[in-house]
């Protein structure tokens, strides 16, 4: 099976700093994977360099066969790749509904050959409030909702671009244990519907319970890739969490 993401050898550096030494990595269509690794090993700066937030010195960024590098972020999502953030930061005068017909109105104008009606447009908008769980909440603003909602409406943003691959970036920080199993069997709802993920986390029960794949990032090397149980007890990825 093709890869539907690939770097190939991805460089980046601030000043002296080699933030991504020669990453390679390669995710296929329809995989959960884990990005996991100690505060300050680079998983943002490749986050970012996959999407376009970053530009790489060297190195390649590949999706769906085609090459992303030069390429502006909001062009790599119009290409299918969508990204939700840590921090949520909906439009808080907006309605939870409105707040995903912005990101559906976008994704729309900017393709080639999409038209949606505005009766189009409501439909999508229902059914990705009622994907996430917030149907009931579609009239409220972002200030009514809980922390895990936001979290929720967060994933609905990113989903109306209707992506083929998600990156997840810690939308769990913060939450309590039956918040971050809602959160985790969300992911893989999404999963289920044909949506690639990419879960950036720290709370290792959600990475364990959500990843097919881990990926490990020390000092901005990929020192480990492989299966969640096998990655864990690599000798290489217990050192880097708990010192050598």
């Amino acid at each position: 099976m093709s890869a539907l993401l690939e770097t190939q050898g991805l460089c980046k550096r601030f000043g002296g700093f080699v933030a991504l030494d020669g990453i390679n990595l390669t995710v296929k269509p329809g995989e959960r994977v884990g990005l996991i690794g100690p505060n300050g090993s680079g998983k943002s700066t490749l986050v970012n360099c996959m999407c376009g937030t970053l530009q790489n010195e060297a190195g390649t960024v590949i999706f769906d066969g085609h090459p992303m590098n030069g390429l502006a972020a909001h062009e790599r999502t119009h290409r299918g790749m969508a990204r939700s953030f840590q921090l949520p930061r909906p439009f808080t005068t907006l309605t939870v509904a409105e707040n995903l017909r912005i990101p559906l109105l976008y994704s729309a104008a900017a393709r080639r050959g999409v038209h949606m009606s505005a009766a189009d447009i409501d439909a999508r908008c229902n059914e990705l409030a009622g994907l996430v769980g917030l149907a009931a909440k579609a009239g409220k603003h972002p200030r009514d909702l809980t922390q895990v909602e936001m979290r929720k409406l967060e994933l609905a943003r990113a989903m109306a671009a209707a992506p083929k691959l998600l990156i997840a970036d810690e939308a769990m920080a913060g939450l309590s244990q039956s918040e971050v199993s809602d959160i985790v069997e969300l992911l893989i709802k999404l999963n289920e519907r044909g949506v690639t993920i990419i879960l950036i986390e720290h709370i290792m029960r959600a990475v364990m319970s959500f990843s097919q794949r881990l990926v490990v990032l020390v000092s901005g090397k990929k020192i480990a890739d492989g299966k969640p149980d096998d990655v864990v007890n690599n000798p290489d990825v217990i050192g880097a969490y708990l010192g050598q």
